[in-house]
């Protein structure tokens, strides 16, 4: 993985090797940060570089920071301007992955999330494919049920959370999978170890509700929000058994880092034809052209980061 050239660290951008965490630092003992994905789509027609949702992720940080009684000073346009500032800073022409992560920088020996100081950083990565298959991903479902609500909040980006997944996506992708498949506390369909989970089954598309200890996607509701306009589809949000996924007509993921990756096989059963479906290919090809400026309707999801372009955007010349 390429390593930063840059970091905003609280407010200021540092060169990413003066950058330092010492041993006894909080969050790195006790799991006690909160972390953000956002996606950077390069369009090179227009050459230029469109943060997606940008406030939307911001503000799901600031949330899942809040669970942990944490605040985020900033303002959100005040956090985007800075996500702009390190992009331009590293000067990236491609797509790219920026992660922003709120901690307890104290170095201390205690549990607790009180008396305690926060900070904010973000750094900026050169990023295209999380999953390599992603026109037919095989899930295994894992044996580690997904953390519920009075756990640790899975609607919000908790870094300690996150064991939950690695101990599953090891799992299974040990076990011969690209992804696992997690249920929650009644043995329904939860979300994937960083996705949340879509089916379409007699012709609407289904997902979780935000009780089955879903994280709460930005790249979901901007699904349900396509397929409903677009697509034409009927969306539903409802609990889902593991054997309704066996029998659907088509299933995905999706994710910042996954975006929409169709699933093709669950637990060694293919799904319909085994097959990328026809909506879900719909879909993937819609939100390629969405993320990089390419609908004039959804331009407000895209957050232009090179000025030189700004004035082709409003006229409306940003193709894809």
């Amino acid at each position: 993985m390429t390593v930063p050239r840059f970091a905003m660290l609280d407010g200021q951008l540092t060169p990413y090797g003066e950058t330092r965490v010492g041993l006894l630092t909080h969050a790195l003992n006790y799991g006690t940060g909160a972390f953000a994905g956002i996606r950077a789509y390069w369009n090179a027609e227009a050459e230029q570089l469109f943060l997606f949702r940008p406030f939307d992720h911001v503000r799901r940080l600031r949330e899942s920071a809040r669970l942990l009684r944490m605040e985020v000073g900033d303002s959100d346009d005040n956090l985007v301007g800075r996500l702009v500032e390190l992009l331009l800073a590293e000067g990236l022409r491609q797509d790219t992955y920026v992660r922003g992560l709120a901690f307890y920088r104290d170095e201390v020996v205690g549990v607790r999330l009180h008396g305690l100081t926060p900070s904010l950083a973000f750094v900026a990565i050169p990023f295209g494919r999380y999953i390599e298959n992603i026109g037919g991903a095989h899930l295994g479902t894992s044996g580690w049920r997904r953390v519920r609500d009075d756990v640790i909040p899975p609607r919000g980006k908790i870094v300690g959370a996150y064991v939950n997944s690695a101990l599953a996506k090891s799992d299974a992708e040990l076990a011969g999978f690209d992804e696992a498949l997690l249920l929650d506390e009644d043995g329904r369909v939860s979300e994937g170890t960083g996705e949340n989970v879509f089916m379409l089954r007699r012709g609407t598309l289904v997902t979780p509700p935000v009780s089955s200890s879903i994280l709460e996607g930005i790249t979901r509701s901007s699904v349900l929000r396509l397929a409903q306009d677009e697509l034409g589809l009927p969306v539903c949000e409802r609990p889902i058994d593991r054997t309704e996924l066996y029998l659907a007509d088509e299933v995905f993921m999706t994710g910042t880092a996954a975006q929409i990756t169709a699933v093709t096989r669950i637990d060694h059963r293919a799904i319909a034809n085994g097959e990328l479906g026809p909506q879900t290919a719909r879909l993937q090809a819609l939100f390629d052209r969405v993320v990089r400026g390419g609908e004039p309707r959804y331009r407000e999801w895209c957050h232009p980061v090179y000025a030189h372009a700004t004035a082709e955007i409003a006229a409306g010349l940003v193709t894809g």
